[in-house]
C-alpha cells in the first residue's frame, strides 16, 4: 500500500515566509513605479492615440484640406509593400548582429572591470567614455574613418586598398554602420554584464576550483547560469535601442544604398515627404514590431525571477 508524506512543517513555514516577502517586494514595487509609470502614460498617451488616429488617413502635410478616411489601407500599403519588408530585414540584421557582437565584447570587458585589482576607477572610466559621447557626434567620427579620401581605415586594412569606398555599395556600409554602433553602446552592455557578474557568489566559483573544474566549465555552469536574469535585461535593452537605430544612418548614409531601417523609412515618409497619415502607421508598426521583439527575448531566456533572487 502506498502512503503520501506529508511536507515537512519547516519546509511549509520557510516556503510560506519566502512567499510572503515575494509579495511584500511585488507591492513595494508596484508602488515605486506607479508615479513612474502614471507619468510615462500622461507624456506618452496623447501621441500614440494621435498617431494611431492619423494613421487611418490619407493625409499630406502638402495638402492638408483634402484629408481622405482609408481606415487600415496605410497599414495594407505598407504591409504589402517590398520597401517595408526590406527595411525590416536590414533592421533585425543590425539589430542581431550588433547585440551578438556586444555581448560578447561586453562580457570581456565586464570581467575585465570585475577582476582588475589596480587603477579599477580609470579602467572602467576608460571603457565607459564612448557611451558618453553623442551618437550623432561619433557619427561622423565614424564617417570621417570610414572615408576613402582622408578616413585612417583604409590605412589600417592595405588589403582592400586605399581608394575603396565604404558607402559606395550596401554590404560595405552596412559594416561601417555596424561598426559605430558597436563602439557607441557595448560600454552599456559591459555595464549591465558587470552589474551581474557582481551578484555571482565567490563562494561558488572557488567552490567548483576545489572540485578541480576548469576556467571553461566555470564560466559555462556556473557565472553564465548565474548571470542568465542580467544577460537577458542587457540584451532586451540593447536589442530595443539597436532595432530602433536611426542616428548613424542618418549621420553616415542618409539611406543611400539600402541602409535605412524602419525609424528612417517612418523619417522619410513623415519629414521628407510629408505624408504624415503613412508616416503615422509606419510608426504604430514600429511600436508594435519593438513590443514583439521584447517579447521574444524575455520568452527566449524564460528567466524565473523569484528563482534569480534565490526565493524558489
Amino acid at each position: 500500500m502506498s502512503t503520501v508524506t506529508a511536507p515537512a512543517p519547516g519546509k511549509r513555514k520557510e516556503k510560506a515566509v519566502a512567499s510572503d516577502r515575494a509579495r511584500a517586494e511585488t507591492r513595494l514595487g508596484q508602488k515605486l513605479v506607479a508615479p513612474a509609470i502614471v507619468l510615462m502614460l500622461i507624456v506618452t498617451a496623447f501621441p500614440m492615440l494621435r498617431a494611431i488616429y492619423l494613421s487611418t488617413f490619407d493625409y499630406a502635410l502638402t495638402a492638408p484640406d483634402d484629408r481622405e478616411f482609408i481606415g487600415v489601407g496605410n497599414y495594407l500599403t505598407a504591409l504589402t509593400d517590398p520597401l517595408f519588408w526590406k527595411t525590416t530585414g536590414i533592421t533585425v540584421l543590425y539589430m542581431v548582429v550588433t547585440v551578438a557582437i556586444e555581448l560578447v565584447i561586453g562580457f570581456i570587458f565586464a570581467m575585465v572591470m570585475h577582476r582588475v585589482i589596480f587603477a579599477r576607477g580609470v579602467i572602467r572610466t576608460s571603457i565607459l567614455i564612448p557611451y558618453g559621447i553623442i551618437t550623432v557626434v561619433s557619427g561622423f567620427a565614424w564617417q570621417f574613418a570610414f572615408s576613402f579620401q582622408n578616413g585612417f581605415v583604409n590605412s589600417w586594412l592595405p588589403f582592400i586598398g586605399d581608394d575603396f569606398n565604404w558607402f559606395g555599395e550596401q554590404t560595405p556600409a552596412v559594416i561601417a554602420i555596424m561598426v559605430s554602433e558597436i563602439w557607441k553602446t557595448t560600454p552599456f552592455m559591459s555595464l549591465l554584464l558587470l552589474a551581474g557578474l557582481a551578484q555571482v557568489s565567490e563562494d561558488m566559483i572557488e567552490a567548483a576550483k576545489v572540485d578541480g573544474a576548469t576556467w571553461m566549465q566555470r564560466l559555462t555552469r556556473v557565472i553564465l547560469p548565474n548571470m542568465r536574469a542580467a544577460i537577458m535585461v542587457a540584451v532586451l535593452f540593447r536589442a530595443l535601442d539597436a532595432y530602433r537605430i536611426f542616428d548613424n544612418i542618418f549621420v553616415m548614409t542618409a539611406g543611400a544604398v539600402n541602409t535605412e531601417s524602419i525609424s528612417f523609412l517612418t523619417y522619410r515618409q513623415t519629414i521628407e515627404q510629408f505624408q504624415l497619415g503613412m508616416g503615422s502607421a509606419l510608426s504604430v508598426l514600429l511600436f508594435l514590431s519593438v513590443l514583439l521583439v521584447a517579447w521574444l527575448i524575455v520568452k527566449i531566456f524564460r528567466v524565473d525571477l523569484a528563482q534569480a533572487r534565490q526565493e524558489a
